[in-house]
C-alpha cells in the first residue's frame, strides 16, 4: 500500500505554493500536475509533490475551505540554526502563532502560518535523530477537545484491522506529555501531545481547550491510496461517520477529520494526454460518494 498523503485546498494557489514548498527541503520535486475539467468548481488544478520524501497533493478548487492550525505540519530540524532558517523563509506574508524561542520541550521552537494560512511548528529536536523530517499534527478542539487519546486508538484499531493488502507497515501510540492540574482551562490528563504511527508514518495529536474559533476540515484531508475495492470498502466502512460529506471518495469521521479513500490507480487513470479519457474519468467519479474501481476503469477505456 502507498503512503497516507495530506492533501491541501487552495483557491487558486496550488501549483505556487507546492514549488515554493519544494524550494524549502532539499530532493524535493513536484512530481505530477494535470487540470480537471468540468468539476463543480470549475477547472482544477492538480499538483503532487514530495518534501522531504513525504507526498503531498494540493489542489486549486475555488475559496470554499480556508487552512487552520487544527491540523499543522510539524518540522524536525537538528539544530537550532536550521530552525531560524526555515522559521526565516516560513515567515514572510504570514502570521506568528508561537513566538520563535526556547521552551521546556525544545531549545528553538515556534509555530505560524506561512502565506498561505498552512500553519507549521518548526522545532529542534536536540540529541533525538530525525527520522520522518515532516509530521501532520492534529488538534483536538471545541467538541472534539479531550478526545484526543480516542481518537488515536480508534485510528490505531481502523488500520490494524483493514485486509491484508492495507496491514504493511506498523502502528503505535504514545502519550509524550499531559496536561497536569493548574493549567486550566485544559483539563487534568488530557493530551498536551502525543505520538501515533499509521502504516509507519508518524502523527502527532494533542487537545487544546482554550477558545478557538477553527476545527477540523476539508482545507486539509489524508488520502487513503487502497489496492483493492475490497480496501476502500473497508475504510470508508470504519472511518465515514457523516452521510452529508460523503461525496468523491471524501468523507468525515467521527471525529470531523477529512479523509480521501481513493484507488492506488487513480493518478494512472487521470495521467496522460487523452483528454476525452481523463474528462470521462473525472465525470464519473464526481457522481459517486464512495469510489469504485471497477467503474473508474470502465470509464477509462470508454
Amino acid at each position: 500500500m502507498q503512503k497516507i498523503t495530506p492533501h491541501l485546498w487552495f483557491d487558486k494557489q496550488a501549483r505556487e505554493a507546492a514549488g515554493f514548498y519544494v524550494s524549502l527541503f532539499p530532493g524535493s520535486k513536484i512530481t505530477h500536475a494535470k487540470t480537471l475539467s468540468g468539476t463543480p468548481s470549475g477547472d482544477c488544478e492538480v499538483v503532487s509533490f514530495q518534501l522531504a520524501g513525504m507526498p503531498f497533493m494540493a489542489i486549486s478548487a475555488g475559496p470554499f475551505f480556508k487552512f487552520n492550525p487544527s491540523v499543522s505540519f510539524q518540522i524536525k530540524c537538528n539544530t537550532a540554526a536550521e530552525v531560524d532558517a526555515m522559521w526565516e523563509q516560513l515567515s514572510p506574508g504570514g502570521k506568528v502563532l508561537v513566538p520563535l524561542g526556547k521552551y521546556p520541550f525544545s531549545e528553538r521552537y515556534g509555530w505560524l502560518e506561512d502565506r498561505y494560512g498552512l500553519s507549521w511548528q518548526v522545532m529542534h529536536t536536540g540529541e533525538n535523530s530525525v527520522g520522518q523530517r515532516i509530521t501532520p499534527v492534529l488538534m483536538f478542539v471545541g467538541d472534539v477537545c479531550g478526545k484526543t487519546e480516542d481518537a488515536i486508538n480508534f485510528y490505531l484499531s481502523v488500520f490494524k484491522s483493514a485486509p491484508d493488502g492495507a496491514r504493511k507497515g506498523g502502528t503505535s501510540a504514545e502519550v509524550l506529555a499531559r496536561y497536569p492540574k493548574g493549567e486550566e482551562p485544559d483539563k487534568e490528563g488530557t493530551v498536551r501531545y502525543a505520538q501515533f504511527l499509521l502504516l509507519n508514518q508518524e502523527f502527532g495529536a494533542m487537545d487544546s481547550a482554550r477558545q478557538h474559533k477553527f476545527a477540523f476540515n476539508e482545507a486539509i484531508s489524508f488520502i487513503v491510496p487502497c489496492d483493492t475495492q475490497e480496501e476502500i470498502d473497508y475504510f470508508w466502512g470504519k472511518l465515514s461517520a457523516d452521510p452529508k460529506a460523503e461525496q468523491c471518495g471524501w468523507l468525515k469521521d467521527k471525529y470531523g477529520l477529512s479523509w480521501q479513500i481513493t484507488p492506488s490507480v487513480m493518478q494512472e487513470l487521470l495521467g496522460g494526454d487523452d483528454k476525452k479519457r481523463v474528462e470521462r474519468v473525472t465525470q464519473a467519479f464526481l457522481k459517486m460518494k464512495k469510489l469504485d474501481i471497477s467503474a473508474l476503469k470502465q470509464a477509462a477505456a470508454g
